[in-house]
């Protein structure tokens, strides 16, 4: 009965358009859902004070961190399990489900650690005002100490992802965020009878959002799942199950974490102009993440259409789950750009911008934009490097993009030319190339990987 079930999995049957589509339009609306939860957190804690948010902030990499090793590592677990399924190995989902999730349960534990030793220090070495320290260590070390909900919570939304089931994975998602905004107001200004916590109500809120969306999580997979069972009786450590998951996770992860980096080197860059500059730069990336968030959870979508049809041996569906992700995201990002081109100052006035915010965002967001089609197309095929486990290749143009190129080229025009302006142009040149070592990386894949399993012409 359970091969049977595996065999009638609707990623091998189900006409690739509409299955991209339902696999995911879920995806997407739940990551326009947390883009929202980041936002409106934000603007709770503000109400606490200026050092409150500031204190914020400065946690961002530490959260940051949390994320890009929970979501790397689900990104290994979801392509190997993805193969499997299409394979029909039984024993390897079995192996890939238990062994994912111990990997993630480990890293967990980690966190716990450095969240319950190290955070003092870390806020100490970069600040020495006392009611900003106080309020991170409090926020932050909640937020650590309890992740263990967060790493669950990936790892359910994977298996549900890998069978399909992206309905869950919105749920899943959508559940925590919803609970966390709710949870926001009342335990930091001690609604409804509950005492006013703070800062430290803000972190409590962000945990309980994740445990819950772990419980939930745990009772789609338990009730929903089928495909992977999650049985711990007889459950063995299988190395070779691991090296393959970090294989692909670890680059995942590296790849993810690129961005705190780059952020923080294009801010020393932008504050020697102005602080108007890094405000400027700080707006863009929260209007940039509604048009990058449907394109990623379309990204998260296809991996397991992918690496399932080819564990399937099914090359003409993998070509077009690739032609129609591309595709998909190349519109939206030039629906994006066309919002930036047409309506950049009314998108800045959303954050109170001042008459200087104006002057410098304006063409900020024009010229950015233009770069929108071309990540789109990098985006696209990155989701088959993981796929296919060559998630190094996302890594590596990840790495070139916002780091070799990107942060050299903003910092030699900004120092020649002594023009904001003309600094946002670094964007444009990273993308090319980046979309240029993308299409290497990817004709070498097709050639070798995808070619040789497509079927014979008559």
């Amino acid at each position: 009965m359970e091969k049977q079930t595996m065999q009638e999995n609707k990623m091998g049957v189900m006409p690739v358009g509409k299955l991209l589509v339902n696999m995911s339009l879920p995806m997407m609306a739940s990551m326009l859902v947390m883009a929202l939860y980041n936002i409106v957190d934000s603007i709770f804690v503000a109400q606490i004070g200026e050092d409150a948010l500031t204190a914020l902030s400065l946690a961002f990499p530490v959260q940051n961190l949390m994320i890009a090793v929970s979501v790397g590592i689900g990104v290994g677990i979801n392509a190997v399990l993805s193969r499997s399924l299409g394979a029909k190995d039984e024993a390897a989902v079995a192996r890939t489900s238990m062994n994912g999730g111990l990997v993630l349960l480990m890293c967990s534990f980690v966190f716990m650690i450095l969240g319950a030793t190290v955070i003092r220090p870390f806020y100490q070495a970069q600040t020495d005002i006392a009611p900003i320290i106080e309020y991170g260590v409090t926020y932050t070390s909640i937020v650590t100490v309890g992740c263990f909900g967060l790493f669950v919570q990936v790892l359910c939304e994977r298996l549900l992802q890998s069978t399909g089931r992206t309905v869950g994975v919105m749920l899943i998602q959508a559940s925590g965020a919803v609970v966390n905004i709710v949870l926001d107001p009342i335990l930091i200004f001690g609604l409804f009878g509950m005492p006013k916590m703070g800062v430290a109500g803000a972190a409590l809120a962000t945990v309980a959002g994740q445990w819950i969306a772990a419980a939930i999580g745990i009772y789609l997979n338990v009730k929903k799942n089928p495909e992977i069972p999650l049985d711990i009786r007889g459950f063995r450590v299988h190395w070779a199950t691991i090296s393959k998951i970090l294989a692909i996770g670890v680059p995942s992860v590296v790849m993810q974490s690129i961005g705190s980096i780059m952020n923080f080197c294009m801010n020393q860059i932008l504050i020697a102009f102005s602080s108007t500059a890094v405000a400027v730069f700080g707006v863009y990336f929260k209007l940039q993440s509604f048009i990058f968030m449907p394109i990623f959870g379309l990204n998260n979508g296809s991996v397991p259409i992918v690496a399932f049809n080819y564990g399937a041996r099914r090359a003409d569906r993998m070509v077009q789950a690739i032609r129609y992700s591309v595709i998909g995201a190349v519109t939206i990002m030039v629906a994006g750009m066309a919002l930036f081109q047409a309506l950049p100052e009314q998108l800045l006035r959303f954050f109170d911008a001042s008459e200087e915010m104006l002057r410098i965002g304006v063409p900020a967001l024009r010229i950015i934009s233009f770069h929108f089609p071309i990540a789109g197309v990098c985006i696209g095929c990155g989701s088959v490097f993981q796929a296919l486990g060559f998630s190094v290749y996302s890594m590596i143009t990840s790495l070139v993009r916002q780091l070799v190129v990107l942060i050299p080229c903003a910092y030699l025009i900004g120092t020649l030319t002594g023009s904001v302006t003309l600094v946002w142009w670094a964007f444009i040149i990273a993308e090319i190339a980046s979309v240029t070592l993308t299409m290497l990386f990817f004709a070498r894949i097709y050639r070798g990987v995808i070619k040789p399993i497509l079927p014979a012409k008559a």
